[in-house]
């Protein structure tokens, strides 16, 4: 992970959050009060985003963390996580926002470990998207690989991927892969989305490196893998449900891609609770 992103985007957080003060705290907590509390799961899930939680503190200063579990782990509903110690005002400001990493990032990781066991036994891979929340991008697909999911490309500068509007851009498929090997670099594969068996005709006499097979019914997937015939990288996209998954991974695809990790997860719930005063200063 590319820490001095996530640090300044954890300080716009705070900044958000914090803006130039937390009236509350510091109208009734004093400078050199000393305490500690206990992070609590509230339901089952994979936890993601510790080291993220523990980074809030630390840019905050004066409050530390103790974590009795690992990114990845099988958490359940009422089970002590760890604690968090130090200057009161640094835990009950910070509390909020290390909260909301940890819940998003365990949400999508609690989400996406669902998917993984649905594809256990078959080779097809589970793939994120570009869905994300702004500026979450980095700790949402970060959740996802915790989660036992890959990422796909993390933004538009580090994959080639010719869409539907790309497509009638160029005017028409071959022209916008002759395009692309004109003025790309040679080193980047080139995937191309299809939305029917023409198209995936079109594709592969273009020699595109992976097919994006999109929207596409069980039938015509099976079909559409059996044309490709490993002549390309094969992924599946379009209305991917935990319902849905097992059957399409079934057709032979090699990767299934889906936005609902990221954009419709649900957030794991988890509390700091149990708040013990260890040197308690009046003296605001």
């Amino acid at each position: 992970m590319n820490w001095l992103l996530v640090d300044e985007l954890i300080k716009g957080a705070l900044k958000e959050d914090i803006y130039y003060e937390d009236i509350t705290t510091n109208s009734i907590v004093g400078h050199c009060s000393q305490s500690t509390v206990d992070l609590i799961s509230k339901e089952d899930g994979i936890i993601a985003g510790t080291e993220i939680f523990t980074r809030v503190f630390t840019l905050l200063g004066s409050a530390n963390t103790e974590l009795y579990v690992n990114d990845g782990d099988k958490i359940y509903k009422g089970q002590k996580l760890g604690e968090i110690y130090g200057n009161t005002r640094a835990i009950l400001t910070g509390e909020r926002v290390a909260l909301n990493f940890l819940q998003r990032m365990s949400g999508i990781a609690t989400l996406t470990d669902k998917f993984v066991r649905k594809l256990e036994g078959t080779t097809t891979k589970l793939l994120d998207t570009r869905k994300t929340t702004p500026g979450m991008r980095v700790f949402e697909k970060y959740a996802v690989k915790v989660g036992g999911g890959c990422n796909h490309r993390f933004g538009l500068n580090d994959g080639v991927l010719i869409k539907d509007n790309h497509i009638d851009a160029a005017g028409g498929i071959k022209n916008a892969i002759e395009l692309l090997k004109k003025n790309a670099s040679f080193v980047r594969k080139i995937e191309v989305e299809v939305e029917n068996l023409s198209q995936l005709e079109e594709a592969l006499e273009a020699k595109a490196d992976i097919i994006m097979l999109d929207n596409m019914d069980i039938e015509t997937l099976k079909t559409a893998v059996k044309i490709v015939n490993r002549k390309a990288t094969t992924e599946a996209s379009g209305n991917v449900t935990l319902d849905s998954i097992d059957e399409i991974a079934k057709t032979g695809v090699d990767y299934i891609s889906t936005g609902v990790l990221t954009h419709s997860f649900k957030v794991l719930d988890l509390s700091i609770k149990n708040l013990r005063m260890l040197k308690n200063n009046i003296n605001l």
